[in-house]
């Protein structure tokens, strides 16, 4: 009868495998020899895939002479596709892009070709490909990055893929990443809600070009108030506040403006409240100061309201952070006397007294 046993470690099933130098090289605290590469030529492979010896190639590669690193790489060149996804052999491969001649980054690239998505796809096949990203010319970028043209969707929505995509829209010029920016017509909503899909949309804002762009805040900007208030909808729309232009901001910040209690009472939504304090302009925050105060006819406004609310009251904190002159003398004339009022509540909204109570008697800077 078969037992369950726990899974076995990466070490575990190399232990038995191990050659005389990897035992002794793994042993070495006791007998203090100092290794160098010269050591373990005709061993490069298997030292790859072992911890010590992975870290080991790696920190002599970055001083190592160029006869050195040719005779290490001609070594693990016929292994290096399976060392692209192994969980210490990665490692060397991606010190090779870093610190190879062109010549064998082309020579790793060319490895890599017809595997690109399962690399990307990959725990640790993907680093190797962002890094080879970094490092091979363009010609190259350009024919690995080809062969996810069809999966881009699949690869984005990947939690090893999403940085992949990441890194071609950092790192490859625009007119090889057309298939990317396609693959998102339509898609922009969805994929601003998704985890990985949200930050891909971010790198877009950042490297595409202004045609690309618009379309991507077209679609954005069509569905802001949800943006607003998901979870990951809303790093996109601030995103959009803190680097977009001036144009794209002040449409989300006019939203902001007129959802100011809803959207601030919001787990999610209040961080682009602040976001919108912290990035507006004088006249954007004037106006949303006379949002907070406008009384009600019970006499209440917002601002009470916010002050008592778990993440409306960093919200406030952030107003009176940003504003000056006779807008913070509105908000700090209507603040002071509901202080009393919030430190009789419990401990949390005690604390939050203290704090509005300490910006209220600051100097506005």
């Amino acid at each position: 009868m078969i037992q369950n046993q726990p899974p076995r470690r990466h070490d575990d099933f190399t232990h038995n495998l191990r050659s005389v130098l990897l035992e002794e090289f793994r042993s070495n605290s006791k007998s203090n020899k100092r290794y160098e590469l010269k050591d373990i030529f005709t061993h490069v492979v298997e030292f790859s895939g072992d911890q010590h010896g992975s870290r080991f190639i790696q920190q002599k590669l970055e001083t190592a002479h160029t006869d050195e690193k040719e005779i290490v790489f001609n070594e693990i060149r016929a292994n290096s596709l399976q060392l692209m996804t192994d969980v210490f052999g990665n490692y060397v491969i991606q010190k090779f892009f870093e610190h190879g001649d062109q010549i064998q980054k082309s020579q790793l690239a060319k490895q890599m070709e017809g595997h690109v998505l399962t690399l990307s796809l990959q725990m640790y096949g993907c680093r190797v490909v962002q890094k080879a990203l970094e490092y091979i010319l363009v010609e190259q970028q350009a024919s690995l990055v080809k062969e996810l043209d069809g999966h881009v969707l699949k690869c984005v929505k990947d939690q090893n893929g999403n940085h992949v995509i990441q890194k071609a829209i950092e790192r490859v010029p625009a007119e090889h990443i057309q298939f990317i920016i396609k693959a998102f017509n339509g898609q922009v909503p969805n994929l601003a809600i998704h985890p990985y899909g949200c930050r891909v949309i971010q790198r877009m804002l950042e490297h595409c070009d202004e045609e690309a762009q618009t379309s991507i805040l077209k679609e954005l900007h069509a569905c802001n108030y949800a943006l607003c208030q998901d979870q990951y909808g809303n790093y996109v729309t601030q995103h959009v506040i803190e680097h977009g232009k001036p144009e794209d901001r002040a449409k989300i910040i006019r939203l902001v403006t007129t959802q100011l209690l809803h959207f601030s009472k919001h787990k999610f939504a209040s961080n682009v409240v602040e976001k919108s304090i912290a990035h507006a302009t004088d006249e954007e925050r004037h106006e949303i100061v006379k949002t907070v105060t406008a009384l009600r006819p019970d006499g209440v406004s917002p601002l009470h309201l916010l002050m008592k609310d778990q993440y409306g009251n960093y919200v406030i904190q952030k107003l009176l952070i940003q504003v000056k002159d006779k807008d913070r003398e509105i908000l700090v004339d209507q603040i002071k006397p509901q202080l009393q009022v919030l430190k009789r509540h419990h401990f949390g909204k005690q604390i939050n007294a203290v704090r509005l109570g300490r910006l209220c008697d600051m100097k506005r800077l």
